[in-house]
């Protein structure tokens, strides 16, 4: 069975330098890409001020308005808190969730991150799979210390398929080498094409940020997409995959 899959950092809903708030053409665009299940980063769970501040801000809760009708389930991860809001990771997925996890990644003061772990049942295969998504830090160092507690966790999972993606900011490789390492796991554009995709900027992207890892799982196409529109929603370009679940 495939599944197709979407991973985003939807930067909170603001164009590249925020200059403008786009969160309704980021709903139309993921809607037309019909993936089966969608991993976003920088998503607003609340924040009060920016509602009475923008005329066309459609919701604070910005998961539940990206998934409405079409991704009947969801999992948010509030990792940074702040006066008047909140914002995390974002699981959405037109399979059952049946248990999930936000686990804190926590290595200074000033960078507020998570792990946030899914599990789903693919009733069909009578499976169940897991799904983790993260946003790593901007310094190697913290991302090296948020790289063993993500084996930590997902070592703890080896009894099940997995997939692991989101902005690991991780321009030079070295945590998707170790992640691939220690763990098992396939990045599935290294695996696929010989090479990690760009993604940021999204207006001429450059470096490397964004991850998509599988295990026990086969990766089978993946794709960033890059056309026109999608430069100009976020400062990140979607990673774009479809995935293989064996029987």
């Amino acid at each position: 069975m495939k599944l197709r899959v979407l991973s985003y950092n939807i930067h909170k809903g603001f164009t590249i330098g925020n200059r403008a708030f786009i969160l309704s053409e980021i709903r139309n665009a993921l809607r037309d890409m019909n993936a089966d299940i969608l991993f976003l980063q920088e998503v607003l769970g609340d924040h009060e001020d920016k509602k009475c501040k923008i005329p066309d801000w459609a919701t604070a809760i910005q998961f539940e308005y990206l998934a409405d009708s079409v991704w009947p389930h969801f999992a948010y991860g509030k990792n940074a808190i702040y006066p008047g809001g909140h914002h995390g990771n974002a699981i959405l997925s037109k399979f059952p969730i049946i248990d999930w996890s936000n686990t804190p990644l926590m290595t200074n003061n000033y960078e507020h991150r998570g792990l946030l772990k899914a599990k789903i049942e693919i009733p069909i295969l009578e499976k169940e799979i897991i799904l983790a998504n993260t946003h790593l830090n901007l310094t190697q160092m913290g991302r090296n210390k948020q790289a063993k507690m993500i084996i930590e966790s997902l070592g703890q999972d080896k009894d099940y398929p997995w997939i692991l993606v989101g902005d690991f900011n991780d321009w030079n490789g070295k945590i998707a080498r170790q992640i691939e390492k220690e763990l098992g796991a396939k990045e599935v554009f290294k695996f696929l094409h010989g090479k990690y995709s760009p993604t940021f900027p999204s207006f001429k992207p450059l470096l490397s940020l964004d991850r998509a890892f599988t295990y026990k799982i086969i990766p089978v196409t993946a794709t960033t997409l890059m056309d026109s529109h999608w430069r100009k929603l976020s400062d990140h370009l979607p990673l774009f995959i479809e995935i293989e679940i064996p029987d």
